[in-house]
């Protein structure tokens, strides 16, 4: 025996199963074109709104005068950086004052045989030293091999009258007596070194010989210029 709410629902059941279902009636309305043929521009696409957008080709006068300005503008622009590239170089050139005093001129009628003269070069004292012919030998005789800093007076002078050499001790910077020493040259009074004739080390702590600095002969030898 069923029971009455289990009737109930089969009576339910049977009302839902016996109703007739009523198709969905679509409320969207098709719509139609007047033609499905896609309209193709001159350019090849399918937008049909390409040619009133399209934007005419300029004139020839028009891009003439814009070539003729882009071609000025990079002629300047060229012009430009020459002229500051010329300025950047002319500053990077010594100037007349400080070629001046790259060099120096000195007189060698003034310096007598025996003795040795100081110039100044450069901030820097410079010994010219007019050697006798009794120097010139006893520095051309000396063993280059029991020398500390190996060089043959040869090496050292452009002409056997003349020595010309930076008046600074290669030990620590002192400046030399000149014809003093145990070699007649120069003598540091700061360490003790002895150089000989030709600036060559030949006693004390200082390891190498006097610095020769550039130079050459000028004027039919009357004059010497340093640097």
């Amino acid at each position: 025996m069923m029971s009455a709410t289990l009737r109930t629902i089969v009576r339910s059941n049977k009302s839902l199963l016996t109703e007739k279902f009523v198709p969905a009636v679509s409320t969207v309305k098709s719509v139609r074109f007047k033609s499905s043929q896609p309209v193709v521009d001159n350019g090849g696409s399918y937008d049909t709104n390409y040619e009133e957008a399209l934007i005419p080709p300029g004139e020839p006068a028009k891009r003439e005068f814009t070539y003729l300005a882009l071609g000025g503008a990079r002629l300047l622009y060229a012009s430009a950086a020459r002229l500051a590239l010329m300025k950047f170089v002319a500053s990077m050139s010594a100037s007349s004052d400080v070629l001046a005093l790259a060099s120096l001129e000195v007189e060698l009628d003034k310096v007598d045989p025996g003795t040795t003269a100081t110039v100044k070069w450069r901030g820097k004292p410079v010994f010219i030293r007019n050697r006798t012919a009794a120097e010139i030998a006893d520095a051309q005789q000396v063993d280059v091999g029991t020398l500390r800093d190996p060089e043959t007076d040869a090496d050292r002078v452009v002409k056997d009258q003349w020595l010309i050499a930076l008046g600074i001790c290669t030990h620590l910077g002192c400046v030399p007596i000149s014809n003093a020493g145990e070699y007649n040259g120069w003598f540091c009074p700061c360490h003790g070194s002895h150089y000989d004739t030709s600036g060559r080390i030949r006693k004390g702590p200082a390891p190498l010989n006097l610095e020769v600095p550039p130079y050459k002969f000028i004027e039919n030898d009357t004059k010497l210029l340093i640097g």
